[in-house]
């Protein structure tokens, strides 16, 4: 399949699309290590239930591209989060079913906080997903902390260094740590990493990680947004959030209820890790279809 182009904002976003055209509308986004193939059966499930159902790469991944060379390179949460409603502008899309895990869950999880006449409901993996900043240097448990390695090793430059000529056989390792029972393929694996070429993949990626801890500041163009983000705004549309309970990186997100004040429900994939719609397509184009159905009946 062919990615489409569009225009949006500071980018150009390049995405899959599947389905009808008149389709009711379905973003999803994925995360980091990971690229558009996440949801290549997914998608097809979600297209022959009646949906448009549209996958774009993230900043720094893929085809997608920044519009001018003097951008900052930026990673944070409201960058994401800015992409994503820019391309639903762009696209003519009033409103969506958003989903997403990862990087791509925290840009859904923003648009559904700050933006909700946009959103007709949310799938979340690892549920209530907007960093909170502020806090970000409170430690936690050990064993979380050790879980957390590769955030710390990208605050050095050593660990910059290291993505950039190493960030195959990194992404491969947390692959394997993060969804340790996945059996995934070198052939599966291969057709995600070479969206780890784009230009602005360890620019990006290396911001993220150290905005989110607040050692770098943020692209002035969403400081409106990240100011919005630190009083961990409630998610009011109908959401269904999601856990695997092999995830080798997030311990589980059941604590995370009290974020979402509209309908909600919690699910928990056996067996699944981190990269929950690629390892479960078929639940996860499930929790879609009933989280739509929680709004529209």
């Amino acid at each position: 399949m062919n990615p489409k182009t569009v225009n949006a904002g500071a980018m150009e976003i390049a995405y899959l699309e599947f389905g009808s055209a008149d389709g009711w509308p379905c973003i999803l986004g994925h995360g980091f290590p990971y690229d558009v193939h996440s949801y290549s059966e997914t998608a097809t499930f979600l297209a022959d239930a009646g949906a448009r159902v549209i996958v774009p790469w993230l900043r720094g991944y893929g085809p997608t591209r920044f519009l001018d060379d003097k951008t900052p390179r930026s990673g944070e949460q409201a960058a994401l989060a800015a992409d994503l409603l820019a391309m639903m502008d762009a696209l003519g899309i009033d409103k969506a079913v958003l989903g997403g895990y990862d990087w791509g869950g925290r840009a859904a999880c923003i648009v559904s906080a700050l933006w909700p006449a946009r959103v007709v409901a949310l799938v979340s993996g690892n549920s209530y997903n907007i960093q909170d900043i502020a806090r970000s240097g409170d430690p936690i448990a050990p064993e979380h902390e050790a879980m957390l390695w590769y955030q710390y090793y990208f605050h050095s430059e050593r660990g910059r260094r290291g993505l950039a000529r190493n960030r195959q056989a990194l992404a491969r390792t947390l692959w394997r740590m993060w969804s340790p029972l996945w059996q995934f393929d070198e052939e599966t694996f291969e057709q995600s990493a070479a969206s780890f070429d784009n230009d602005d993949f360890v620019d990006v990626v290396i911001h993220s990680y150290r905005h989110r801890y607040g050692l770098v500041p943020g692209d002035p163009a969403y400081a409106h947004i990240e100011t919005q983000l630190v009083a961990q705004p409630p998610i009011t549309v109908p959401t269904i959030s999601v856990d695997g309970d092999a995830d080798g990186v997030n311990p589980g997100t059941s604590h995370h209820t009290q974020q979402f004040t509209g309908p909600h429900e919690h699910r928990v994939f056996n067996g699944a890790g981190h990269n929950l719609p690629q390892e479960r397509p078929v639940e996860w184009a499930n929790a879609v279809v009933d989280a739509r159905k929680m709004a529209v009946g």
